[in-house]
């Protein structure tokens, strides 16, 4: 693999116009392509084959016309009369004819009768719930109480709601401008002095996405760029290359819009990852160029020989990333594998962008590819016995490495005991930041008609196989009252029957909220017990509705949290072996790596579910961060590990003492992997700036992760670590090692061959290609 991206790099580097051109016809293409092909992106979080999506493809038999919970556009404006008043006060109830009269007006919002006074509609409700009961001899405090659960007015006059469903086939035909329309009439009703918010599925568009958070995450980017260059141009370089790298891949995602179904947050992911790694990937090779330039006059071949080496690197970093990342492939849930999939192809361009866009730019760019110098370069990683930073901190931790070993553990241990009060969800109106429109409507309903109100059900009666059909009302009261005797019902009623008489709704209101852990018990309660009821009345009963099937999902992606990570462990497990020829080193690696994955997820919970230090409202977390984080994090660990431990392998295995290894590893590759880190640390942390919670626990998560197992983790536990081991560390039995492939990730047959001129003479034109790179067999990257 040295030899072709030697070959690769060089050839870019002397090729540098067609390069650029071939890239530019690449962002033209991938750019026209997202403009003419695009669909709007949509949450759909369902997985097939989970009980609520059976109970609703049953609903779907029975009643034709119903939608996929996903798929129907709602709209929902909750309306509040000022303290002391009811909506029903000839002012207020003036108030809301004018709301409802514009509402009628927007664009796309379905039949005008859907737009009914709340004090109307509430009197409306009961009166035919009472003249139900008349009929078919229900108790009339029942009635009332029916008509009290499903009322839009609340008990006292003073909250309401305007429910209706947009004529749209799916949620994402509803038009951004029918939207605003809806926020205009919203924001007028508000002048009369009522206090008015909406929300609703219809009513959800993308997410707000500034560029402050990337400007300052990419800010304090060149800030580490120009400490670790010295020099204005080169600290650009990275940022540029990442720049297109994410454009490219963005423009992708857009296009592939096309073709599938993407969640709002796949492109948020993707941008978020995508510069971090293609910074650092960037880095680790103009790093690289830097130091063969210490040691040969040739830029191309010097060009060559950093993508030969620090290129292998970086093709096995980014390895790691996308396939951890196409792995979610492996839980089978459909918005998490799209996911991973459009990270994962963000990840490869950035790959691509470091090994072709990166030495043609320096190519173009010639001997100014370090100009604008702000300090001399010292070189001060060059030299086996050169102390630096790096050094000084090896020795530090190889002073006392049981008890850096104990304090590392101990610190990552503390961190990780609040991971086991774990709760995951789905994004609702209840969980979203404080100051969003859907967050004030569903404080606004839960205050005036109970936490239950956003977190129903349906339970679906499907009685075709009653014996007689005349016996299936009966079936379904039954059914009813089954549901009605459990502790967390606030109620629970026969909402629709179909024409045949063969099949029922009953919408069920639990007592707690669509995130409470309550909700979720009651959920596996009714199925728990629903085996025993279909049998007694001959019915086959379904659980359905959004908050059953985002607890099914949730359920879903908790439950493969464990046999994902195995899969992301055991599979650092064998790839570290491939690189280091080394059985110990891999289980540090791998353990360190669940150490820190565990530390994460323990401070994730405390700050966002837990809420301590008041920077959120705790809430629950959503449900596919843990998963992301490990396939993301677990490539950039693997990534660090390399950079630091290949240079002791090769220090060691040239006769260093296993203590003199760890040192050497450190001298060469701390600098460059501090840098990496910091830069992804600042790329992650800067989302937490966006105003969607979900988002700024994604980016608190990442950030967190990656400072953990950088700086705690490969800083201090893995060398702790290595002095303990000694020389039992590089110890490997003979058999697993005659087995093993033997993968080059250093560049050592490359360092062998252009010593001896094949290299250059197989390129022809370089006269002072071989031996003057120096030592640097194993210099995987540094610093300079």
């Amino acid at each position: 693999m040295a030899h072709a991206l030697y070959r690769l790099g060089r050839l870019a580097h002397r090729r540098w116009p067609a390069f650029l051109i071939g890239w530019l016809v690449v962002l033209v293409a991938i750019g026209g392509a997202a403009s003419t092909l695009s669909q709007p992106m949509s949450d759909k979080f369902s997985i097939p084959g989970i009980e609520s999506e059976q109970a609703q493809t049953l609903q779907q038999e029975l009643f034709p016309q119903t939608q996929d919970a996903f798929d129907q556009a709602t709209g929902t404006v909750v309306v509040q009369a000022p303290a002391g008043e009811k909506l029903s006060d000839p002012a207020n109830s003036a108030a809301v004819d004018d709301l409802l009269t514009e509402l009628r007006d927007v664009p796309q919002v379905g039949s005008a009768d859907q737009f009914v006074n709340p004090v109307t509609a509430a009197k409306g409700v009961e009166q035919q719930l009472l003249q139900q009961a008349e009929k078919s001899g229900q108790p009339e405090a029942v009635a009332q109480a029916n008509a009290a659960a499903v009322s839009p007015l609340t008990e006292d006059g003073r909250t309401g709601l305007i429910q209706w469903t947009f004529d749209v086939d799916t949620v994402t035909d509803v038009e951004q401008s029918t939207r605003d329309d809806v926020t205009a009439a919203v924001d007028h009703a508000r002048d009369s002095g009522l206090t008015v918010e909406v929300t609703g599925t219809g009513m959800q568009g993308m997410p707000e996405m500034g560029m402050t958070s990337e400007l300052i995450g990419i800010a304090v980017a060149l800030l580490v760029l120009v400490l670790t260059f010295g020099s204005l141009v080169a600290a650009g370089l990275p940022i540029i290359t990442a720049l297109v790298g994410v454009g490219t891949g963005i423009l992708g995602i857009t296009a592939a819009t096309a073709f599938f179904d993407l969640g709002t947050t796949t492109p948020i992911l993707a941008s978020m990852l995508g510069l971090a790694v293609g910074i650092d990937y960037a880095l680790f090779i103009l790093s690289r160029y830097r130091t063969e330039l210490r040691h040969t006059d040739d830029r191309s071949h010097a060009i060559g020989l950093a993508v030969g080496r620090a290129g292998s690197a970086v093709v096995f970093a980014g390895l790691t990333v996308i396939i951890a990342l196409a792995a979610l492939a492996v839980v089978q849930i459909p918005f998490l594998t799209a996911m991973g999939l459009a990270a994962a192809g963000t990840v490869l361009v950035a790959v691509l962008v470091a090994l072709t866009l990166l030495p043609a730019i320096l190519g173009a760019l010639g001997r100014r590819a370090f100009a604008g110098q702000l300090r001399k370069d010292k070189a001060v990683d060059e030299g086996q016995h050169v102390d630096n930073g790096g050094t000084r901190w090896a020795r530090a931790i190889g002073a006392r490495p049981v008890l850096a070993a104990l304090v590392a553990v101990l610190a990552l241990g503390a961190l990780a005991i609040p991971a086991k009060d774990l709760h995951l969800t789905l994004p609702t109106d209840s969980t979203a930041a404080a100051d969003t429109p859907q967050r004030r409507a569903a404080d606004l309903i839960t205050d005036g008609f109970g936490a239950g109100q956003e977190a129903r059900m349906i339970v679906v009666v499907d009685a075709r196989e009653v014996d007689e059909p005349r016996q299936a009302p009966a079936a379904y009261g039954k059914v009813v009252e089954w549901l009605s005797g459990f502790d967390g019902v606030a109620n629970a009623q026969v909402m629709a029957m179909n024409k045949e008489g063969t099949g029922a709704q009953v919408l069920v209101t639990p007592t707690t909220g669509a995130t409470d852990p309550a909700t979720e018990d009651l959920l596996g309660d009714i199925r728990a017990g629903q085996g025993q009821v279909e049998s007694t009345t001959g019915t086959t009963i379904g659980v359905t509705g959004l908050t059953a099937i985002q607890t099914d999902v949730s359920t879903k992606l908790q439950g493969a949290l464990i046999p994902y990570l195995a899969v992301v462990v055991g599979l650092a497990f064998v790839l570290l072996m491939l690189v280091f020829r080394s059985v110990l080193v891999p289980l540090t690696a791998t353990l360190g790596f669940i150490l820190s994955t565990l530390a994460t997820l323990g401070a994730t919970v405390l700050i966002f579910q837990e809420g301590t230090f008041g920077l959120v409202d705790g809430a629950p977390l959503v449900s596919f961060l843990p998963i992301l984080m490990i396939g993301i994090v677990f490539g950039l660990a693997m990534d660090y590990q390399v950079f630091l431990v290949t240079r002791m392998r090769e220090a060691y295995v040239h006769g260093d003492t296993a203590r003199e290894a760890v040192v050497d590893g450190f001298r060469h590759g701390a600098r460059v992997v501090t840098a990496a880190a910091l830069i992804m640390i600042s790329v992650f942390a800067a989302f937490m700036l966006q105003p969607d919670n979900l988002i700024k626990s994604m980016g608190f998560a990442l950030a967190a992760a990656v400072l953990l197992d950088a700086f705690v983790v490969r800083m201090v536990l893995i060398p702790a670590l290595m002095y303990l081991m000694g020389d039992r560390a590089w110890a490997m039995p003979r058999w697993l090692d005659r087995i093993l492939p033997n993968v080059d990730v250093e560049g050592e047959a490359l360092t062998q061959h252009t010593a001896t001129g094949e290299t250059s003479g197989r390129d022809g034109d370089d006269d002072n290609a071989g031996g003057r790179h120096g030592r640097g067999s194993g210099d995987l990257v540094t610093a300079g």
